[in-house]
This record gives structure tokens, C-alpha cells and sequence, in this order.
């Protein structure tokens, strides 16, 4: 069984900056996006800090955020990464097969990734993560370098919004 540990943190700082977002976009309007928690049962808790140390996951995750933007079904991922090469082995094969079911039934599927030493953010659509995937599984890199990503799903916070990821999703919407 999978174990939490320190290393579910990992990320939560993307996640309070992705929710602070929805809740501002649910705010105006534009779009109406939850945060799915991750199942857990706690094994250890430590009594001082009421805060879970050891945990095992009921099942696998699937995406972090699900909901609907102007009628739009979409869910996402979102992902920090501290260096210029994104490793694969972050994303999970059972995390894809929804993915694209969840396209296959007319929504938007896509990750949030933060590149935390640059402070920028990228909208990485979910066929060009195939691309790397199929790569991934065909012998090549298992990872995918900053500079491959095409430069016009890069974004920054702006206008009160901290990860304003709709400019991206309609850019994505009108390529399809």
C-alpha cells in the first residue's frame, strides 16, 4: 500500500495558490472548480500537532481539480517542479487513462505545472503530455526539458488572480 509521508506536501503551496484562483473565478462567475481530496487512512497521528505522519491511500487519485468553466466540463492536475526537466514518473498511468476518458466524453483535461525557481507558470494540454508519455514509453526521455514546451501556454499571476489558467484554457479550446 502507498504510504503519505513529507513528500505529500510536496505541492501545497500550488494548491492553496490553485484554490485562492477558484475561488475568485467562482466569485465572478466564470467557472465553478473543486478541489478533490485524496482518500486517506491515518496509521499515525502525531498527538502534539494533531497532524497525520503516516497514512496509507484508500485508492489511486485521479485528478486534483474537477468542475465546469462557462458550461465547459474540465479537470486538471496541478504539479510543482523545482528544476527545467519535469520527470514522468510524477504523472501516473491511472491518472492519463482518466484523463483521456474524460476528454473522450467532451471535457477538458490539462496540468497546472508551477516552475518554482523561474515563478512561471505552464498550461501543459493533455496531447502534448501524450506526446511525452508515448516518447516516454518507446525508449526516450522520461522526463520533458522547459525549453520543449511551446511558449504560448506560459502564463504568470496577474490581475488579482494568482494562477490565471483561463486565458490558457480558451487559447486551448480555440486550437482544438
Amino acid at each position: 500500500m502507498p504510504t503519505y509521508n513529507s513528500r505529500g506536501l510536496r505541492g501545497s503551496a500550488l494548491e492553496e495558490m490553485v484554490n485562492i484562483s477558484n475561488d475568485k473565478y467562482q466569485d465572478a462567475h466564470l467557472a465553478l472548480i473543486q478541489k478533490i481530496p485524496t482518500p486517506i487512512t491515518p496509521i499515525d497521528i502525531d498527538h502534539n500537532t494533531k497532524q497525520v505522519t503516516l497514512a496509507y491511500f484508500d485508492k489511486k487519485s485521479t485528478v486534483d481539480y474537477i468542475g465546469a468553466v462557462q458550461g465547459i466540463p474540465v479537470c486538471f492536475d496541478a504539479k510543482e517542479c523545482k528544476e527545467d526537466t519535469f520527470t514522468l514518473h510524477n504523472i501516473h498511468e491511472h491518472q492519463i487513462e482518466f484523463m483521456k476518458e474524460f476528454e473522450r466524453q467532451g471535457g477538458i483535461a490539462f496540468f497546472l505545472l508551477y516552475y518554482t525557481k523561474r515563478d512561471i507558470f505552464y498550461y501543459l494540454k493533455l496531447d502534448e503530455l501524450l506526446i511525452f508519455y508515448e516518447r516516454a514509453n518507446t525508449g526516450g526521455r522520461k522526463s520533458f526539458r522547459f525549453d520543449e514546451l511551446n511558449e504560448d501556454y506560459f502564463f504568470k499571476s496577474k490581475g488579482g488572480i494568482l494562477v490565471p489558467y483561463l486565458d490558457k484554457l480558451n487559447l486551448d479550446l480555440q486550437s482544438r
